[in-house]
């Protein structure tokens, strides 16, 4: 995860992006099942952002946009599901995983917003 800023690439449906270290991306589908993220970041980060997996500590932050419409989702079952689904391409592991922001908010479109990045010492 090296460069600046990089535009968005993939579909319409599933999109992402490096910004400096971080690495930004958007799912159009809002769901509990780590396999549906797998398959559909899978191609994105391994080909088009050509993101291996790393060593380290990684902080996460999730943005799950839902329409009031939209069927009850148990918030920390969809993150679990996006760490599972990025595990093997962004890090090893989720136990990687130093610090986890989730929020849950009303929209008009559902989608799943994730900015991943390696943490960085305080010292």
């Amino acid at each position: 995860m090296h460069g600046s800023q990089s535009p968005w690439k993939g579909s319409g449906a599933t999109k992402g992006r490096i910004i400096g270290g971080m690495c930004e991306f958007v799912i159009h589908e809002v769901t509990t099942q780590s396999r549906m993220y797998k398959k559909k970041l899978d191609q994105l980060l391994r080909t088009e952002l050509k993101i291996r997996p790393r060593y380290g500590e990684f902080e996460v932050e999730i943005m799950v946009d839902v329409h009031a419409g939209y069927p009850a989702i148990d918030l920390d079952n969809v993150a679990k599901a996006v760490l599972d689904g990025i595990k093997g391409a962004v890090y090893f592991d989720d136990a990687q995983v130093m610090r986890l922001l989730v929020e849950k908010r009303w929209a008009e479109v559902e989608c799943v917003r994730v900015k991943v990045w390696l943490r960085q010492d305080c010292n």
